[in-house]
């Protein structure tokens, strides 16, 4: 306050008391006052609804999509229930069908009022019912020994989930269009507040130097505020923090799931699979060898039956070292990217170049490098049409460096959608404190890259 009147010049203090003598002061403050205020209140109010009916139209949106996310669920439960025949895999299933009946209420509270939007939402709930009907039914005759495994395969459950995302894309359209409606008026009515302050801006800086004496106090005010809210946002930062910190725990403790389960299933393979179809195959050799000498048709019959079981044979084997690569156990990570490199290069019939030197990382960093090239591989094959594959492992001061490198396609990083894939292994290469870089171009080929610590000496 001392500063400030240090600094007011003579002809301020003149206008600040033929302000407080003349007659037309306070009623010009109180009536551009009263003037912004209503300007104020008015685009408040009609902010204010704008507002609630975004967050309203924003719950539906969230609905719709716990809807299809609950149906996806409950499926995923009742599935791996039906395969496993486990009874936690019936939690997630219960979760998702509680969850779809909230979801249900939810659209059906939101859309009651409209009869074209009601009758799309009771579609939508017809059909996520039969669907639950339908998982309902095929636990129950999977629990009573009957054929379950006809009604899974029947199209009753995707005809019926293909309603619902029909119809809550329908939804979601419509709801766009009302939320851009929603926001202009929103717009035009800050257009409507900017419009009215900037009008009685003019008239309040007549007003403003009867309250510069407010002015040491309101910058206290002012500091106080600003400490507040630098206290909320490194309050806000360290919450942040502490959730990506839990993000990452839970995506490392899923992927040690994913992997355990990975590696029960080979082994169930291997022990049961396997056995039965080398009994096939020691069953027919003892056949062949009883039959004496066979006509041509039972020799291409029996020689057929015995391709089939030697393809069935390698099949196997080739699923299990896709669920578990026993060559990097037995092997070691070159020997298991050498070999995973070779085979897909024939299968494919794209030449790959390959720097391979060993480096030492822990049994997980070595299975999240192999999983890296693995899932990198399998994308090229889906989508690159590569003409040539550079695949690299090296080691450089404590840092280990894998990449994969084609020279397809590409694609936009910024607008691809979907890519579960490149964010699996982003999480997987974190969840082992390393980093993992992108780079592609439509037509310019793509760039997986990552880097880990490497195991100390």
């Amino acid at each position: 306050m001392e500063s400030i009147k240090s600094t007011a010049t003579p002809l301020t203090a003149k206008i600040l008391s033929r302000m407080h003598g003349s007659p037309f002061a306070f009623p010009l403050a109180a009536a551009a006052a009263l003037a912004m205020f209503l300007i104020s209140e008015s685009s408040y109010q009609q902010s204010t609804t704008t507002f609630e009916t975004l967050v309203a139209q924003g719950t539906a949106r969230t609905a719709m999509h716990q809807l299809l996310r609950a149906l996806s669920d409950a499926e995923t439960g009742e599935r791996g229930y039906l395969l496993t025949g486990r009874a936690d895999y019936l939690k997630p299933y219960d979760e998702g069908v509680r969850q779809v009946n909230a979801s249900l209420g939810a659209l059906v509270d939101y859309y009651g009022d409209n009869p074209q939007t009601d009758a799309m939402v009771k579609r939508m709930g017809e059909a996520s019912k039969t669907k639950l009907t339908e998982l309902a039914e095929t636990i129950k005759v999977h629990d009573a020994g009957g054929p379950w495994r006809e009604l899974m395969l029947s199209d009753i459950g995707r005809e019926q989930m293909e309603i619902v995302r029909s119809t809550s894309e329908e939804l979601l359209q419509r709801e766009n269009v009302r939320i851009a409606t929603t926001r202009a008026s929103l717009f035009q009515a800050l257009m409507l507040n900017r419009v009215g302050v900037t009008a009685m801006t003019a008239l309040s800086l007549l007003a403003l130097f009867m309250y510069l004496r407010q002015t040491s106090a309101l910058n206290a005010q002012r500091e106080e505020q600003r400490r507040l809210i630098q206290a909320e946002r490194d309050q806000l930062e360290l919450e942040v923090a502490r959730r990506t910190d839990q993000l990452t725990d839970l995506a490392r403790h899923l992927q040690t799931v994913r992997e355990d389960e990975r590696m029960r299933l080979a082994r169930e393979l291997h022990d049961e699979l396997g056995a039965l179809l080398t009994a096939a195959k020691l069953d027919v050799a003892r056949l062949k060898s009883r039959l004496g000498p066979p006509t041509p048709e039972v020799a291409e019959r029996i020689q057929h039956l015995t391709e089939a079981l030697n393809n069935g044979i390698a099949l196997k084997r080739r699923i299990i070292e896709d669920l578990r690569p026993s060559s990097l156990s037995n092997l070691g990570l070159v020997a298991a990217l050498e070999i995973l490199v070779t085979e897909w290069s024939a299968r494919c019939e794209v030449p790959v170049e390959r720097e391979l030197t060993p480096v030492r990382l822990r049994p997980s960093g070595e299975l999240t490098v192999y999983r890296l090239v693995q899932e990198a591989l399998t994308n090229i094959t889906k989508y690159a049409k590569a003409k040539r594959v550079q695949v690299r492992l090296t080691a450089d001061g404590g840092i280990v460096r894998v990449s994969v490198r084609d020279d397809g396609l590409g694609f936009d990083p910024r607008a691809q959608r979907g890519t579960h894939g490149l964010l699996g292994m982003r999480y997987r290469i974190e969840s082992e404190n390393g980093r993992m870089t992108l780079a592609s171009g439509v037509g310019k080929g793509t760039l997986i890259e990552a880097e880990l610590p490497a195991l100390a000496v």
